[in-house]
């Protein structure tokens, strides 16, 4: 039950400590926010006259600032992959937690769509109160223009309220567009909508420019409540003629019935603005960090080969000067060609390297950019063409990355044992460390490699069938054929269940019919590595991953640790 605990707290902990220092800090900020507006004397007047409208309002407002402050951090992908690759700054745990930031991104962008209601629900309510409630006695207080103007008007008459309703548009279009089913199927929309963050930012910026809620300056002249010395004192009154007190005055324990003289009239001046406050350094530093990313970008790549391989891959390799990734990292792919716009992010399947200057990617054809993409970059009549590279007497389209930036596959090196776990496509980031060790294998930590890699059709496996077979000759060569376990499993079979060719002997051995069954695949590992720490590194479907999570928090026989690690672009 211990060892079980540490294997859960290994994957979990960090995470949840996370989540719950967050929500703390909006719980807090939401209750300090609201007691400050329900109790403050300087918010007496305009509480009395807009209720909990105006508490709810202003602290839904603070947990928003907060959020859309933060919302920003993980898309700083830059200093993302410099903290990442900082090991002397960061622990394996913290540069864990940076796998996060894609989930963490999400959540800040739900609560913001889910307290922009409060918030809009709240000012409703107060547009509604403006409008009954109108002050003969406080004309600055004010928004309506007269008694039981059309709450409407106030909402769309005013910046705030015209600003504020675009904001939600805005906020409607980025989260209908973010679900999964509509980025697999129409990532151009998502692309599209989701860069309206631009708008909503501006938008921002001006809602709280308008000062519709006022605070009072005056509290030591004109204490809350207290009698104006130019009317009728309170004493001269019949006690039965006094004007019945409000619940909230009965609450706050603020009386307009103290009997103090106050020396002058309420000043009211409106509400300091803090949301640039909160939200200027995350999105200066987001900025500047957009302008880096395009002045890195902005020279072309030189594209040296394309290959076509089996079931619709494309192998692009590519040189740029002064180019350096680690393995496992991916880069964002623009070509004007294809969209002016929009781009895309792949995983390096080959890192430059001292004696190596050339990169690349592979890339499954999915969808409309893929399909002119490869259109561009391939000859019409060599699209049958399998593996065999594609000489073309004519110009590439223009290409340009940006990146490279970090992802979770880097940390394969950096345990003494790694599993690396692989559905299709999803094989890249692992391709990319395979090269790695193909060049030196001894200059890292990593000890043993379980490869694990699952598809439906057995031409996949030769888009790296002939690295996994050069690397397995080269580990045999140099006596660690332990060093590297690999397992193949063809999911589907369409009567082919070998690999053809003698020089894939090694891989047709180590072919198994089905899927894996990964419960006693952690059983055999954990026996092989008693009182061990293994990587756990998944890159393929959610069903997949969820079940190597699963596994990596309970499995814990014979002392041996399992941290899960998901690759996924942020």
């Amino acid at each position: 039950m211990v060892l079980c605990c540490r294997s859960w707290l290994s994957n979990e902990g960090g995470k949840h400590l996370l989540l719950l220092l967050w929500l703390s800090i909006n719980a807090l900020l939401f209750w300090k926010t609201f007691t400050l507006y329900y109790y403050g004397a300087q918010y007496y007047y305009l509480h009395r006259m807009l209720g909990l409208g105006l508490c709810i309002s202003r602290a839904s407002a603070s947990v928003l600032n907060l959020n859309c402050s933060l919302v920003l951090l993980p898309m700083c992908r830059t200093l993302l992959a410099f903290l990442r690759g900082s090991q002397k700054i960061m622990s394996k745990k913290a540069r864990r937690l940076l796998d996060k930031s894609k989930t963490f991104h999400i959540t800040c962008g739900f609560t913001i769509c889910l307290f922009s209601v409060v918030h809009v629900a709240a000012h409703m309510v107060n547009a509604l109160n403006f409008s009954l409630h109108y002050s003969e006695e406080f004309p600055a207080l004010n928004v309506a223009r007269y008694q039981d103007e059309d709450p409407r008007k106030i909402l769309f008459t005013t910046l705030p309220g015209v600003t504020g309703f675009f904001m939600v548009l805005v906020l409607f279009l980025m989260c209908t567009s973010s679900s999964y089913s509509l980025r697999y199927s129409n990532y151009d929309i998502f692309w599209y909508t989701h860069n309206l963050f631009i708008v909503f930012y501006i938008l921002l910026l001006l809602h709280v420019t308008g000062g519709m809620l006022k605070y009072q300056m005056n509290l030591n002249e004109h204490p809350p409540g207290c009698i104006d010395p130019n009317k009728t004192l309170i004493d001269d009154i019949p006690v039965s003629e006094y004007p019945p007190k409000s619940d909230i005055e009965a609450e706050s324990g603020l009386e307009n019935r103290s009997g103090k003289v106050c020396t002058e009239v309420p000043k009211f001046q409106s509400n300091l603005q803090e949301t640039w406050l909160w939200v200027s350094g995350p999105l200066c530093l987001y900025c500047a960090e957009r302008l880096y990313r395009y002045i890195r970008s902005n020279k072309p790549v030189t594209i040296v080969s394309v290959n076509s391989h089996p079931c619709d891959v494309i192998e692009i390799r590519m040189v740029k000067d002064n180019f350096r990734a680690r393995p496992g990292q991916y880069i964002v792919l623009h070509c004007p060609s294809v969209s002016a716009f929009e781009s895309h992010p792949f995983t390096l399947t080959m890192s430059p390297a001292e004696n190596r200057r050339t990169f690349g990617i592979h890339f499954r054809v999915l969808g409309d950019w893929t399909e002119r993409f490869r259109e561009l970059l391939l000859c019409e009549t060599n699209r049958d063409t399998e593996i065999l590279p594609i000489l073309q007497q004519r110009n590439y389209p223009k290409l340009y990355i940006d990146g490279p930036f970090g992802s979770p596959s880097e940390e394969v090196f950096n345990y003494e044992v790694s599993l690396c776990v692989a559905g299709g496509i999803g094989v890249t980031p692992f391709a990319s460390v395979l090269n790695t060790l193909l060049i030196d294998w001894k200059q890292y930590k990593l000890r043993r490699l379980y490869f694990i890699w699952v598809c439906r059709e057995i031409q996949s496996f030769l888009w790296f069938a002939d690295l996994l077979c050069i690397l397995y000759e080269k580990l045999w060569q140099e006596n660690r054929p332990d060093y590297l376990n690999i397992q193949l499993y063809l999911s589907q079979t369409d009567g082919l269940k070998n690999l053809n060719g003698e020089k894939y002997q090694v891989l047709n051995s180590r072919l198994i019919i089905g899927k894996p069954r990964l419960k006693l695949l952690f059983g055999e590992i954990a026996k092989c590595n008693r009182q061990k720490c293994v990587g756990v590194f998944c890159c393929g479907p959610n069903k997949l991953s969820k079940e190597l999570h699963n596994l990596s928090n309970k499995t814990s026989a014979h002392g041996t640790k399992f941290e899960f690690n998901k690759e996924s672009f942020s």
